[in-house]
């Protein structure tokens, strides 16, 4: 399992204290959706025996910008988000397949029907349910943020739309074990198996992202080289 988390000097906490943390809740590997943070992957990984990614989160004014922002960091990146909270960046994320994940569709004015769920299960966009409103709201805010991912749930489901699991922390105080998340996930009607499938996601998409770096990569399943029989 996999978390995705901002780091210093987006969030409060660095890579390596994120890393430790999240080596101690018993996951797997780390994804670092701040551009701008300075870590060696390598050293970190080594030190907590954690996989720890270097990815982009995108935060766009609108499309035009996501856009241009995308081609510029594709090639680089190996995990690539856009942060949704309108209308049109959740729709431009869902039908760029250079997209790996449309994070926090629902933050600002962003809603999320059925024709972006179709859009986003065609072109293999993950779609993110983010746990962390749940977690660090109360009152009304809290009962609206649980009300939007469960019809964002039961789209997911409908449409069998790819999605991740993340509490979007900023400092390593606001992650999560996976427990944790499993029980939040209960109350927008998700089943614990599919709150863990959510936070291996991110490895699966870390894994497919790495084989298409390689250089004999062509296409799924396609590679350059001599033919063997």
């Amino acid at each position: 399992m996999y978390e995705a988390v901002a780091a210093y000097p987006a969030g409060d906490s660095t890579v390596s204290r994120q890393a430790k943390t999240a080596a101690d809740y018993g996951y797997d590997g780390l994804v670092v959706r701040t551009r701008n943070a300075a870590f060696d992957a390598d050293a970190i990984s080594d030190r907590y025996g954690i996989d720890v990614v270097g990815g982009i989160e995108i935060d766009a004014a609108d499309p035009e910008a996501a856009a241009g922002a995308v081609g510029n960091h594709r090639p680089e990146c190996p995990v690539l988000l856009v942060r949704g909270g309108t209308d049109a960046l959740n729709r431009y994320a869902v039908e760029a397949d250079r997209v790996d994940v449309l994070s926090r569709p629902l933050a600002g004015d962003g809603d999320f029907n059925h024709v972006l769920a179709r859009a986003a299960a065609t072109n293999r966009v993950f779609i993110e349910f983010d746990l962390g409103v749940v977690l660090r709201k109360s009152g009304g805010p809290r009962v609206q943020a649980l009300k939007g991912l469960r019809k964002l749930r039961e789209l997911v489901e409908q449409y069998d739309t790819p999605f991740v699991v993340s509490a979007t922390a900023d400092s390593h105080r606001e992650l999560r074990a996976p427990r944790e998340l499993r029980a939040v996930g209960e109350q927008i009607g998700f089943r614990a198996e599919q709150i863990t499938a959510g936070l291996e996601a991110w490895g699966e998409i870390v894994a497919r992202n790495r084989e298409r770096s390689e250089e004999r990569f062509i296409e799924p399943g396609v590679r350059r080289g001599r033919y063997e029989p």
